[in-house]
């Protein structure tokens, strides 16, 4: 098998786990999560996080980005623009929210665009050593690449369930490894790498 044919097997798997976790389980991990990334994400204020608002089964990370918030944060959400891309908008308490893509919501076009110095990436799987898996339409390489570009290096935080774990990912050379990872068991940290 390639290794995209590899990845979409451990994609298939992962996620179909992560399915298979009952929602009020899923509402108690992802405060368990919540829980760990208050003593363990370190920022400065002001400092910009891009979360995300959960579809499917992903976590709920609603009550970690409200305590980001607290501590002083500034908050965005991903917003799809087309089929290749997405920007980051800014997230204001009490703004309107409207359909941003892939059934999750957002700010509008009137929010400002912004660049995230740390993003919490959904995935579908990962591996000890910071690789992971996206959904398979490559929006967050793109974006980080974009940053990049922009001589940002973002840090970049993986979030999933344990279950989303696996031995190995197949690594190709255009990916980006994870600065640390967020499960309902803890934060960790790897040495991060390109490829």
């Amino acid at each position: 098998m390639t290794p995209q044919e590899q990845k979409a097997a451990i994609r298939a798997e992962r996620l179909k786990l992560r399915e298979a976790i009952p929602a009020h389980e899923r509402i108690e991990k992802s405060l368990a999560m919540a829980a760990h990334a208050e003593e363990t994400l370190h920022f400065a204020p002001g400092a910009v996080i891009s979360g995300f608002f959960p579809i499917r089964s992903e976590p709920d990370l609603r009550p970690l980005m409200a305590r980001l918030r607290e501590r002083g944060a500034r908050l965005c959400l991903p917003v799809v623009i087309d089929r290749q891309t997405i920007v980051f908008r800014e997230l204001f308490v009490d703004a309107p929210l409207v359909s941003t893509g892939f059934g999750t919501s957002g700010p509008g076009p009137e929010a400002p665009e912004v660049d995230p110095d740390i993003l919490l990436v959904p995935l579908s799987a990962f591996d000890r050593t910071g690789h992971r898996i996206g959904y398979g339409a490559g929006y967050y390489d793109r974006a980080i690449d974009c940053l990049h570009k922009k001589d940002m290096d973002p840090q970049l935080v993986g979030i999933a369930f344990d279950c989303q774990e696996v031995a190995s990912v197949p690594a190709e050379p255009h990916d980006v490894g994870l600065n640390a990872m967020l499960t309902e068991s803890g934060y960790r940290r790897f040495t991060r790498r390109i490829g």
